[in-house]
């Protein structure tokens, strides 16, 4: 563990070394002023986006359609609206925070435990807005297995992409909501085959993205049984990161990001079957996959982003995650969660 901790740190930084910085001009937004370190987001007129700001934003995968509130934005001028020329890139997640925190880029989407991961490498980056408010993770087990509860995945097989990111994260924090750790079970490596490798019982269990993997299973006609990271403890999950200069220097355009980012959102919510279709312009194949499996997987993502007050970032969920990664040994010492996260510019 700590041979991989050190490989991962040395990469990081050489990284850093090799990243050159990149200026941004100001954004044509009109902000509201901030109070009590909350502001209210305003909307921002048509014609004050006579000229557009250029804004690459990383989402550290594939097209799909979990990223249709991107496509909405897009297609409806939420971005243009905000004064805003977006343009995706799918590059890796752990080179985004890296060129984040070097001002390279200005955005990026990433999950909580790289904020934190990257902040104990002293990388000055800070998560702005919570895009899914539910930690994406879980196990999923045949309900042939006889499993009925986390407790009883003791001593089982696990199979789950590897042991980084997201899911491993996850899987740790769902075996420690009752009293379980990795010591118990027995993991493996499979990469992203986890529908393949549980029909055909070679786990007897997978880790996986709840909006997703179990869709497909239960198209299969399998029985499961689900177990859900967010239904055990709240986790920061996907969200969008900016850097502390972008924040000091830029702090309208970070509000235009979020302002519009928070819009789309809300409209795939209110529209799903509109933004599903939206999604096939930009997601390979959508359009000949299946549409039934492939619009729950949208349903299910839009039940992920959901909370009384969209974007906000929940302080409980940044303990939870530091407490987890420190009982990992992935942080060997508490970061300052208040410079980690800001909510400055949630609605």
């Amino acid at each position: 563990m700590k041979t991989r901790i050190l490989l991962v740190i040395l990469i990081l930084t050489l990284a850093i070394s090799a990243c050159t910085k990149a200026q941004t001009p100001a954004v044509t937004a009109n902000p509201a002023t901030p109070t009590d370190g909350e502001s209210v987001i305003t909307e921002v007129p048509e014609s004050a986006a006579a000229e557009l700001v250029p804004v690459t934003l990383p989402v550290g995968y594939i097209p799909n359609i979990q990223f249709a509130p991107l496509y909405v934005g897009i297609e409806k001028g939420f971005y243009r609206d905000a004064g805003i020329d977006l343009s995706i890139d799918y590059s890796m997640e752990n080179d985004n925070a890296v060129l984040v925190a070097n001002n390279n880029l200005q955005f990026a989407v990433v999950s909580g435990e790289q904020v934190l991961l990257a902040r104990a490498q002293q990388m000055p980056i800070v998560y702005v807005m919570a895009w899914y408010q539910q930690y994406p993770v879980g196990i999923v087990a045949k309900t042939s297995s006889g499993i009925k509860s986390v407790a009883e995945l003791k001593g089982k097989k696990i199979g789950l992409p590897g042991t980084y990111g997201a899911s491993y994260i996850g899987l740790i924090a769902l075996l420690d909501s009752v009293g379980l750790s990795e010591k118990d079970v027995v993991l493996d490596s499979i990469g992203y085959n986890q529908v393949e490798v549980l029909m055909a019982d070679k786990d007897e269990a997978v880790v996986i993205y709840s909006a997703n993997e179990p869709v497909q299973l239960r198209k299969l006609g399998q029985d499961i049984v689900l177990f859900k990271v967010s239904d055990a403890v709240d986790l920061v999950a996907n969200g969008i990161i900016t850097n502390e200069k972008t924040l000091a220097e830029n702090p309208e355009l970070v509000q235009a990001v979020v302002q519009a980012t928070l819009r789309a959102i809300q409209y795939v919510t209110e529209h799903p079957e509109e933004s599903y279709e939206i999604c096939k312009k930009y997601v390979d194949n959508l359009a000949d996959a299946d549409q039934e499996v492939q619009m729950q997987v949208l349903l299910n993502s839009i039940e992920h982003w959901q909370a009384a007050r969209l974007g906000y970032s929940e302080p409980e969920a940044w303990e939870n995650m530091q407490r987890i990664l420190l009982k990992m040994g992935l942080l060997t010492e508490e970061q300052d969660l208040s410079k980690a996260f800001n909510n400055q510019f949630i609605p």
